[in-house]
C-alpha cells in the first residue's frame, strides 16, 4: 500500500518541515509532494531541501505564482495517478490537519471499502478549536448550505482534509472541476458523489494554524456560494469517462 499526501504551500516555511517530517515518521508507506507556489518566504527552498534528505519520498513541484488551492491540489492528483499510489491524501501545511489521523483514514478506507474518506469537523467526535465565532458560522453554514442545495447527506463538505482511492480519482474527468478556493472541497465531494463513489466521514479536531496568517476570507467564501448555486442549476452529468463498453453499444 502506498500513500501521497499533497501539501499546498505558500508561505510555509516555519511548519513545512515539522509537518514533513510528521508525515514520513507514520511509515515507509507514506509520501509527501510539495505545491509551492512561489512562495516569497522561502518555503520552495525548503521543499528542494527536504527533497534531498528524503530522496524518493518528497517530491517538490514549483509553480510561478499563487495559482490557488484548487490547481494545487489538482496538480497533486494527476501526480499521484499518474505515480500508481493507492491513496492519495490532500491536507493542509498548516497543523490545522493532524498527520496522526492519516492511518486512521487508511484503515476506515480499507475497513468499509470506501472511495473517499473526508475528515469530518461536524461528526460525531469532531469538533474545531481555537476559531472566531464568525469562522464557525461560515464553516458550518457552508456546509448546511451546500448539503441542502446539493442534497449531499455528508455533515462537512467544506473541510479540505480528504483521502482518495487512486481509483475514484482516475475515473474522473479533473478537467470539469472549475471551482477555485473554498468551493472546491464542496465540488469535488459533489463530483464524486454524483459518479457513484462511496463516501464515508472520520471524525477529526480541527485545530486553528500554528504559525503563519489564514488564508480564509469573505470573499472566497462567497465565491463557494455562488459555485454552490450554479451546480444547483446545472446538468448534473456525473463527472467521468464512460466505459469503453458503453462508449460502444
Amino acid at each position: 500500500m502506498t500513500v501521497l499526501v499533497t501539501l499546498p504551500t505558500y508561505n510555509e516555511l516555519e511548519n513545512l518541515t515539522p509537518i514533513v517530517e510528521q508525515i514520513l515518521s507514520l511509515g515507509d508507506e507514506f509520501d509527501v509532494l510539495v505545491v509551492d507556489d512561489g512562495s516569497p518566504d522561502g518555503t520552495g527552498l525548503v521543499a528542494e531541501h527536504l527533497a534531498t534528505v528524503y530522496p524518493g519520498r518528497v517530491e517538490v513541484i514549483h509553480r510561478q505564482g499563487k495559482l490557488g488551492l484548487a490547481t494545487a491540489y489538482l496538480t497533486g492528483f494527476r501526480y499521484g495517478i499518474m505515480k500508481g499510489y493507492d491513496y492519495i491524501c490532500e491536507m493542509d501545511a498548516d497543523f490545522s490537519h493532524e498527520p496522526s489521523y492519516l492511518p486512521a483514514f487508511i484503515e476506515t478506507a480499507r475497513r468499509e471499502g470506501a472511495d473517499v474518506v473526508l475528515g469530518s469537523r461536524y461528526a460525531p467526535g469532531g469538533g474545531v478549536d481555537n476559531w472566531s465565532w464568525s469562522r464557525r458560522v461560515m464553516s458550518r453554514g457552508g456546509s448546511l448550505y451546500a448539503s441542502r442545495m446539493l442534497s449531499l447527506p455528508y455533515r462537512d463538505l467544506t473541510g479540505g482534509f480528504k483521502l482518495f482511492r487512486r481509483d475514484a480519482l482516475a475515473a474522473m474527468d479533473l478537467s470539469l472541476i472549475k471551482a477555485t478556493g473554498y468551493g472546491f472541497q464542496i465540488e469535488m465531494t459533489y463530483r464524486l458523489h454524483q459518479a457513484g463513489a462511496k463516501i464515508v466521514e472520520h471524525p477529526i479536531v480541527f485545530r486553528d494554524r500554528r504559525a503563519g496568517q489564514s488564508k480564509m476570507s469573505p470573499g472566497i467564501f462567497v465565491e463557494a456560494l455562488v459555485m454552490v448555486a450554479s451546480l444547483r442549476v446545472s446538468s448534473k452529468t456525473p463527472a467521468t469517462e464512460p466505459s469503453q463498453e458503453r462508449a460502444g453499444s
